[in-house]
């Protein structure tokens, strides 16, 4: 049980008879070879509020990164430019996905390295291989990872040149 929440037995335990104490939950067997653990009615009721909490941050998380985004990309749209490759297919991804809706930008594909997402559906786009690059007229490619940025520009330079804009999302900076 300590292995998966990187916590102490004893801190396990401590918490277990604290649990038991307020009624959350109990426990069934004899030795520590049969005992079992149940939630009771309590502990299922403080589960789902725990959880609806947590649901409702990310939610709110999720909103203020889009917020950001939004101004953001806007801010590269008042530098001329108008249409962007996404280059990386993960969840930051989804967020810019979601972000650039809320603009007059508009995406004319999504790239990535990794062989395992190429030829995958991404929002209504196929995701392609780097190298389409070369075959995509686009103002700028906007990096949706902040992982291995400089790698992501070595390799957008050696197919496309250093003629393409780069647009790396923690670099842009928002006027206010």
């Amino acid at each position: 049980m300590g292995c998966l929440t990187h916590l102490s037995s004893s801190m396990v335990n401590n918490y277990i008879k604290e649990y038991q104490q307020e009624g959350l939950l109990t426990t069934k067997g004899n030795t520590n070879r049969t005992q079992t653990y149940h939630l009771t009615t309590g502990g299922q009721y403080e589960l789902m509020s725990l959880l609806l909490e947590y649901s409702t941050e990310i939610i709110q998380l999720y909103g203020a990164a889009k917020r950001e985004l939004t101004n953001r990309l806007l801010h590269i749209y008042r530098q001329r430019i108008r249409t962007v490759v996404l280059f990386g297919a993960a969840e930051t991804a989804e967020v810019v996905f979601a972000a650039i809706k809320e603009t007059p930008l508009k995406i004319k594909a999504v790239v990535d390295s990794d062989p395992k997402k190429q030829g995958r559906a991404f929002n209504n786009f196929i995701v392609q291989k780097p190298e389409k690059l070369k075959e995509i007229s686009a103002d700028a490619v906007v990096i949706t990872s902040f992982a291995k940025q400089e790698d992501i520009i070595e390799c957008i330079e050696r197919i496309w040149g250093k003629g393409m804009r780069i647009v790396k999302l923690s670099d842009i900076e928002v006027s206010k």
